[in-house]
């Protein structure tokens, strides 16, 4: 069995090594540990401190194309280096890594895909109360998208089975964290969260530049996630609102032109007339939508069908070094 951390990195040369030697080379259940970052285009000394600190494999992107889409290359990079099990962390030693063990547990006795590793966010003290309202909230829409009781799903901090690695396809170029567990719990993943431990803040939150930016996106990740994800209640809400706004509207004219007093009230009649015609565009477009996710499900099944079968013969992408290990 083998386990591969992997760590996302742009320009964390001053937080790295912090974080790399708080890493086990030895986790119960496991024949192999071993470290791999992703260089998301980085302009520091990340990968000099990654190669000095004994990492084992390093994949670069030649320009930085953000978290989610350094998440899934190191996904995809561990697939390849023959992975059962991936564990993802950060490099600015948020998560305190000697919870691995009991973060893997769940995967190593077959009681579930992916675990997350659920932070006490209520003590975190650098952590605004409007951040953590935050947390709160996209825990609650992601719970409510996906069918899932985790309760800290903006948590980096998460164990993934090779098989649930293999069937993930992140969109999001923000953030990885919602979306996978999304679906997850769409593709009958089983997924778990046990409570883990956070270390002294060392630097400031890249995705929180500020709090109104944070906001902004986190608003624009959630409703992103309604539509791809729940098209048809999407649609579906917003068409059955206007519909039944026009409804009433419309029904309140015919009882006063039914009462003789229709005069007078012809703007209740063309928007109710409005409203009814843009509900049922609506209703037809959440119907439209609804097919298109059903054709986006069976693309990933081709493409978890084409990825497990094309293992065996897929070599080592260009952009993976790798680095002979330094014992400690």
């Amino acid at each position: 069995m083998k386990l591969i951390i992997q760590i996302p990195c742009f320009n964390e040369a001053k937080t790295l090594s912090i974080a790399l030697s708080a890493l086990p080379r030895t986790v119960p259940g496991f024949d192999t540990v071993e470290w791999l970052i992703i260089d998301d285009g980085s302009q520091d000394d990340t990968v000099k401190v990654a190669r000095e600190c004994g990492v084992d494999h390093v994949v670069r992107h030649t320009r930085n194309q953000g978290l989610a889409r350094g998440f899934m290359t190191g996904l995809d990079a561990c697939l390849r280096l023959g992975a059962d099990v991936i564990v993802n962390t950060d490099a600015d030693n948020q998560y305190n890594a000697d919870d691995i063990p009991a973060l893997v547990a769940p995967i190593l006795e077959h009681r579930a895909d992916i675990v997350v590793g659920a932070r006490p966010i209520e003590t975190i003290e650098h952590f605004s109360p409007i951040k953590k309202m935050l947390q709160k909230l996209g825990s609650w829409v992601v719970r409510v998208a996906s069918n899932t009781d985790i309760p800290d799903a903006p948590s980096g901090f998460r164990a993934i089975s090779r098989t649930a690695a293999q069937r993930l396809m992140v969109f999001n170029n923000y953030t990885y964290t919602l979306e996978t567990i999304i679906q997850a719990g769409q593709k009958n993943m089983a997924i778990t969260s046990v409570p883990v431990r956070v270390n002294e803040d060392l630097r400031p939150s890249r995705l929180v530049k500020s709090i109104p930016s944070y906001i902004k996106r986190s608003i624009a990740t959630i409703i992103r996630i309604f539509i791809i994800y729940r098209p048809f209640r999407f649609f579906g809400t917003i068409g059955a609102i206007l519909f039944g706004a026009g409804f009433l509207i419309g029904l309140r004219f015919l009882l006063n032109y039914l009462s003789g007093e229709g005069a007078g009230h012809v703007q209740s009649l063309i928007l109710a007339g409005a409203l009814l015609a843009m509900g049922f565009q609506a209703i037809l477009v959440a119907f439209l939508a609804d097919l298109l996710a059903a054709n986006r499900k069976l693309l990933e099944d081709v493409r978890f069908r084409l990825k497990s079968g094309g293992e065996a013969d897929a070599g080592l992408d260009r952009t993976t070094e790798h680095y002979p290990r330094k014992e400690h």
